[in-house]
């Protein structure tokens, strides 16, 4: 990758390093919401290796950034098996592995046991993430970061660079997204894409169900698209499609609404959302990726912290009613009526206002 500048061109007080880890795993919204740490380093270091480490099914989110060195893999699965059958042997040599490149700095952006061990691992010099860390991972840090309790989780990973004086960056083309070469050629023969005209995703699940918008709705919604001439595409895991079933049976029923529930992969998702007109999705990692694709964006959140966990940077795209007595942190329906209270009508509108008007 060649060599730094001295360090009298580097940013005043920011530490030398020609090779730099970020460690952040999962998950998949998270990932893509935390590019704004890699393009941050890479203004910041030109000319350093600066790696990512991802897990295996996470990394197509990452590997095509311009600002990246290579893709460092997570195996996950692999490295919970090693745990629970003390197959040590193999996870020495998977831990090995992150000390050859010879890392001279690594940022934790995740701060759990599992990223905290992969940070001290690499038994790099200067191992940065924040004092609270959970499940004691600070342990692992030399550098260990006072962050504010009430702050974004985007805002917290780039917190860990500007202690060390590294400028950062929060604007669009910090949160820029890229898709693969493959993806994009896999988009364009989908006949939905071929035809030019323009389409909708809609990302109608969420990790919680307290987190998920109404499936009828979200087939009102889809009927109202449609007859603007948009078609409408519903994007998910294969398993999720029970939860959907008025949105499916819509699918059915109307071609212009097309099902890819469990039927792209990760890197085709983000092609497919890439190209889209408008993205309406509940907080989920479709969201994040339109916020990094620069698309319009509808989310629609409940139980969500909006301090802590918003679209970064376009905080306007959010639609939610928090009342007295909500509480963020309930997975089921205690807290499913703050997605009740969002109505169809409304949804329609801040549609209606991103199609006519780009953000």
């Amino acid at each position: 990758m060649g060599t730094l500048p001295s360090p009298s061109t580097l940013p005043p007080g920011a530490p030398a390093a020609h090779r730099i880890l970020i460690i952040r795993p999962s998950a998949l919204g998270d990932v893509a919401r935390s590019v704004p740490v890699l393009a941050s380093l890479r203004a910041a270091y030109p000319q350093a290796r600066i790696d990512w480490l991802v897990r295996d099914t996470f990394a197509p989110v990452i590997e095509a950034h311009p600002a990246l060195s290579n893709v460092i893999i997570f195996p996950r699965n692999d490295f919970s098996r090693w745990f629970k059958t003390f197959n040590l042997a193999a996870l020495r040599a998977y831990l090995a592995t992150l000390a050859q490149p010879g890392y001279d700095l690594v940022f934790d952006c995740q701060g759990l046991a599992r990223s905290g061990l992969l940070a001290w691992a690499t038994k790099a010099p200067v191992r940065v993430g924040t004092r609270d860390a959970r499940e004691c991972a600070w342990l692992a840090y030399t550098h260990r970061i006072k962050t504010p309790k009430v702050i974004h989780t985007v805002d917290k990973a780039l917190a860990l660079l500007e202690a060390l004086h590294i400028p950062v960056a929060r604007d669009a083309a910090a949160r820029q997204l890229y898709s693969s070469p493959g993806a994009r050629a896999w988009l364009a023969a989908q006949p939905f894409a071929s035809t030019h005209a323009r389409y909708a995703v809609l990302s109608p699940t969420s990790a919680w169900p307290a987190k998920q918008w109404p499936a009828d709705r979200f087939a009102q919604l889809a009927q109202h698209l449609t007859s603007r001439n948009i078609t409408c595409i519903i994007t998910g895991g294969g398993k999720e499609r029970p939860q959907v079933q008025p949105l499916l049976d819509l699918a059915s029923r109307n071609p212009r609404v097309i099902d890819l529930m469990g039927a792209t992969d990760v890197a085709q998702l983000m092609a497919v959302i890439e190209g889209a007109a408008l993205v309406v999705a509940n907080d989920s990692a479709a969201l994040h990726i339109g916020v990094g694709f620069d698309r319009p964006c509808v989310g629609l959140l409940g139980p969500t912290d909006p301090k802590l966990a918003s679209p970064f940077g376009r905080e306007g795209d959010i639609v939610q009613h928090v009342g007295p007595g909500d509480e963020f942190y309930f997975r089921d329906a205690r807290s499913a009526g703050m997605m009740q209270r969002i109505t169809l009508e409304e949804v329609i509108a801040a549609c209606e206002k991103r199609l006519d008007n780009r953000h």
